[in-house]
């Protein structure tokens, strides 16, 4: 390493480029990088992601932040999971949670999986993953998922959050350790012999100079794609939604511990609770709606039908680019990609890119010699989430809207996506196929398990019949009183934020 130091510039603030500067500060605290986030004073964030998965818990262990210190100041409340409703018309389905899973439900598992598996072969035994996961009774009892010492098993838990709070905090955190904030508005950027970006310019009149850059633009992708001109992967066919309309909305307390995601006519409503206020957006398709109609929609669901109150309005693309890491620029966050904000993995993924591009950026020297395999980690990841949430559509059977009925008929879905539905509807173990494909790292066979079980995608009732001793071997009583248990342990949800703040 050369004894000169590296310039690393993360160009655009928001919630991507601020845990990037943090996770690059903190990694590379001894090795010679001096890190500047350039910001423009001109440009809004974005800011609608309210709610994480638990990845967002390591991060924060990482960077040394304790959650008394950050939650308090970001109206942040725990969250173990995502409850979705309405999103299935089959009886005794029409809701069920994706949990958050942790230690206490290796316990319980085994008895969800050996369930729906012989529920898929007809036999009629309950399957319903909200019977199985200590993360429902958690979200039922509006419990904190954080447990006394004496209690030995931990609990897998996300937040939600104040985006544009947690955005100031982290910085404050980055530049305690050592990264320097500029406000200029970038312009345009500057190429080398080389095609790598040399510089960028700014409205100011200035000239700045870095030996690598991070775009943080969002959907711009202004170095990405704008100076680098890196193809960007549309996903719009299998994913329609292309708008939101969001409203904020008082909170009266009882704050229970869980996102609610509603399907609506031509999408979904998202319900996320802060301690100071409701986060509320309808994402939508605008080829099956117009935004004024989504918006009225929306603000019947509310009960805003006679309030004056503004909505925001957004508009997103779905897809990613080709490359994340190109020639000497890093896309972190919107700039890289999205795939809607159906399963909160946004923050995870922004994780995910700045932590393996540092792995790959330190094992090759600070050079670029694990690039393409850095891509194609990070490409498989979004495509494996995009087929997650694919799939949530797919196997809807509403078909109350032409929305909906397009969703369910879509038969461009990936070759991937197509082999794990033929392998759930024959009957056969996901699990196989999902270690085949190499799945499981990006959303668990439990995950997958839920999903297809929770939107019941099993035989219809009239087509069961009674299992043997083996069939029937997992007690459900047993399994209830087993979560019960564990749930005596959890302080309620608004007394463990009180001692947070306290």
């Amino acid at each position: 390493m050369s004894n000169q130091k590296k310039r690393v510039m993360i160009l655009g603030g928001g919630t991507a480029g601020w845990i990037t500067a943090n996770l690059m500060a903190t990694h590379w605290a001894d090795k010679g990088f001096d890190i500047t986030l350039v910001e423009s004073p001109n440009i809004g964030i974005i800011g609608v992601g309210e709610g994480s998965t638990p990845p967002l818990k390591g991060f924060m262990d990482i960077i040394g932040v304790k959650e008394s210190e950050w939650m308090p100041e970001c109206n942040a409340t725990y969250k173990v999971g995502i409850t979705f409703k309405d999103w299935s018309t089959k009886p005794g389905f029409t809701q069920y949670v994706h949990p958050f899973v942790g230690q206490p439900d290796d316990y319980t598992a085994p008895a969800f999986f050996h369930n729906s598996f012989l529920r898929r072969k007809g036999i009629d035994l309950e399957s319903h993953p909200d019977h199985f996961f200590l993360a429902t009774e958690i979200i039922r009892q509006k419990l904190a998922p954080i447990a006394p010492e004496n209690f030995p098993l931990e609990v897998a838990y996300g937040y939600h959050f104040d985006s544009g709070l947690l955005g100031k905090f982290l910085a404050r955190t980055a530049e305690k350790k050592g990264v320097k904030y500029k406000v200029a508005t970038v312009t345009d950027a500057n190429l080398d012999a080389q095609g790598n970006i040399a510089s960028v310019n700014t409205e100011e009149g200035e000239t700045l100079t870095a030996d690598l850059f991070v775009d943080c633009t969002g959907f711009r992708g202004k170095l990405i794609q704008e100076t680098l001109k890196v193809p960007f992967k549309s996903c719009s066919e299998v994913l329609f939604n292309d708008s939101a309309v969001v409203f904020a909305t008082e909170q009266p307390g009882d704050i229970t511990p869980h996102t609610l995601s509603t399907a609506m006519k031509y999408g979904w409503a998202w319900k996320i609770p802060l301690t100071n206020r409701f986060g509320n957006g309808y994402v939508y398709s605008s080829s099956f709606v117009d935004d004024d109609k989504a918006e009225t929609e929306f603000r019947e669901h509310l009960g805003l039908l006679d309030s004056d109150q503004e909505a925001r309005r957004l508009k997103f693309k779905v897809g990613r680019v080709e490359q994340h890491w190109a020639k000497n620029c890093l896309a972190v966050g919107l700039s890289q990609g999205f795939i809607e904000p159906l399963e909160a993995t946004a923050l995870d993924m922004v994780q995910e890119t700045v932590v393996r591009f540092i792995e790959a950026y330190n094992n090759g020297n600070q050079t670029d010699k694990f690039r393409k395999e850095f891509n194609d980690r990070i490409s498989a990841r979004f495509d494996a989430v995009r087929d997650y949430i694919v799939c949530h559509y797919r196997i809807s059977n509403r078909v109350d809207t032409d929305y909906w009925k397009a969703n369910g008929s879509n038969e461009k879905i990936s070759p991937s996506l197509r082999s794990i539905l033929m392998s759930w509807m024959q009957g056969k173990n996901i699990t196989d196929e999902l270690l085949k494909q190499q799945l499981d790292a990006y959303f668990p066979n439990v995950s997958w398990n839920c999903l297809l079980a929770g939107k019941g995608i099993l035989p219809p009732q009239e087509q069961l019949h009674p299992g043997d001793e083996f069939a029937d071997q997992y007690k459900m009583e047993d399994v209830h009183e087993f979560i019960r248990r564990c749930a005596l342990n959890f302080p309620g949800h608004e007394q463990a934020l009180a001692q947070l703040r306290g």
